[in-house]
C-alpha cells in the first residue's frame, strides 16, 4: 500500500461524505452547514485511518487489505446508490410500488458503472485495459447482483413492508441498505475469483 493508495480513499470518504447527506435529507433530516462540514471532514479523516489500520493487520492476513479497498469502494458505491435513489424519490415523492423497483435499478446500475473502474484500477489492481471479454463478465456478474439487489430491496419493500413505527421513505432506504449487503457479498466473490482473477492470483497469496 503506498501514499496514492491514501489518496485515493481520502477521496472517497470525501466522497461519502457529501452523498450520505441525501437519504438523510430524504428522511427528513434539516441539513445544516455544521452537519455538511461534520459528514465531509469526519469521513475524510475516517477512511484513510481506517486503511492503515487494516495495512498493519494485512501483514498476518494479506487478503485484508484488498478486502479493506473492496469495503471503501463499496462503500461509496453504496451512498452512490442511495444518492441517486433518494434523489429520485426527492423528485418524484414516491417511495413504493414499481417505481420504487424502478428507482432502485437505476441507481444500481449508476453505482454498477462507478465500482467496475474502482475495483478493476485499485481494489484488484488490474494492470490491463479495460476489454470487452473481462467488461462482459463484469456486466454478467453484476447484473446478477442487480438483480438480487432489486430482488431483496423490492420484496421488503412491497411485500414485507413497513416494521414498527417506520415510514415507507425510511423503510425504503433500511431495505437498499440490505440489499445492498447481501449484493456486496456476491461481488466480492465473483469479482475476485472470476472476474478480476488474474490480477488477484498475481499479486495476493491464495
Amino acid at each position: 500500500m503506498n501514499k496514492k493508495d491514501y489518496y485515493l480513499v481520502t477521496l472517497i470518504g470525501f466522497l461519502v461524505g457529501f452523498l450520505v447527506l441525501l437519504p438523510l435529507a430524504s428522511a427528513g433530516v434539516k441539513i445544516t452547514i455544521f452537519i455538511v462540514l461534520v459528514s465531509v471532514m469526519g469521513f475524510s479523516l475516517f477512511a484513510p485511518l481506517a486503511l492503515w489500520w487494516l495495512k498493519i493487520l494485512s501483514r498476518f492476513f494479506p487478503v485484508l487489505e484488498q478486502i479493506g479497498k473492496f469495503a471503501a469502494v463499496g462503500v461509496l458505491n453504496t451512498v452512490l446508490d442511495f444518492g441517486v435513489l433518494n434523489l429520485l424519490i426527492l423528485a418524484t415523492n414516491i417511495a413504493s410500488g414499481w417505481s420504487f423497483s424502478l428507482f432502485k435499478a437505476i441507481s444500481f446500475l449508476v453505482a454498477s458503472a462507478n465500482s467496475y473502474f474502482w475495483n478493476k484500477f485499485w481494489t484488484f489492481q488490474s494492470r490491463t485495459p479495460a476489454n470487452f471479454k473481462e467488461y462482459t463478465r463484469f456486466f454478467v456478474f453484476s447484473l446478477l447482483g442487480a438483480l438480487i439487489n432489486v430482488g431483496v430491496a423490492s420484496f421488503l419493500v412491497n411485500v414485507v413492508g413497513p416494521i414498527g413505527n417506520f415510514n415507507f421513505k425510511i423503510w425504503a432506504n433500511i431495505s437498499a441498505l440490505i440489499a445492498v449487503l447481501i449484493s456486496l457479498i456476491w461481488n466480492f466473490l465473483t469479482y475476485r475469483y472470476i472476474v478480476f482473477k488474474k490480477s488477484d492470483t498475481s499479486d495476493y497469496p491464495q
